[in-house]
């Protein structure tokens, strides 16, 4: 009898603040570009009833001079900023839309900056 009671579903609703999505999303977009979630602005915005995403952040780069001592160093490190960019966007929206259970529509993403990190991400 109790599995039956807990295979219902109990009254009430279940909210996730704002905060806690923002939390998530720079976790998320940090994690994506190797920079601290403190440096990630996250803003919301409804789009026709789904949540839309637009972060602003700076990306980690290898240093020049070891660019140009190993070009290799830019695929090492994820590839052109660009790529690395139209590749997160769909890794953000799974990992918010995965951990927070909301319907995202999108993710919008500004490039603010670089920041050089010699051993690949920062943590």
């Amino acid at each position: 009898m109790a599995r039956q009671e807990e295979a219902r579903p109990l009254a009430g609703h279940n909210r996730i603040s704002t905060q806690a999505l923002t939390s998530v999303a720079k976790g998320a977009a940090a994690e994506a570009f190797g920079v601290l979630p403190p440096d990630v602005r996250v803003s919301w915005a409804d789009d026709g009833g789904l949540l839309a995403l637009s972060l602003a952040l700076p990306i980690s780069i290898p240093p020049l001079t070891a660019v140009l001592r190993d070009p290799g160093r830019v695929e090492a490190q994820g590839g052109a900023v660009w790529d690395r960019t139209a590749r997160a966007k769909r890794a953000i929206l799974d990992r918010v839309s995965g951990l927070t259970g909301s319907a995202l529509s999108r993710v919008n993403i500004r490039i603010t900056g670089v920041r050089a990190t010699a051993g690949g991400r920062v943590r």
